[in-house]
């Protein structure tokens, strides 16, 4: 139940965040999720220590879904910084 939890909330996330960064048009729904997810992580490990919020495992409230989505939209951040020399 896990792994489905994580590819519906990591799906959303990553959809959100390209909207949030632009980037919807060049990424398609598998890299949406990938993003998501891989975001969703780090921020597990570095984000949500910092403000005392669950991850996504312990359970989906608004603010573990912000959580996620802080961190998809700051890993597309690093990955256009690398790719286009600008976080645009």
């Amino acid at each position: 139940m896990g792994i489905l939890v994580w590819l519906i909330v990591g799906g959303v996330c990553g959809w959100l965040a390209s909207i949030i960064m632009r980037t919807d048009a060049q990424q398609g729904i598998l890299l949406n999720v990938i993003v998501g997810i891989v975001g969703a992580l780090l921020a597990g490990f570095i984000i949500s220590p910092m403000v005392g919020v669950g991850t996504i495992n312990e359970g989906i409230s608004v603010a573990t879904f912000l959580v996620s989505l802080l961190g998809a939209v700051i890993l597309l951040a690093i990955v256009n910084l690398f790719r286009r020399g600008s976080v645009r």
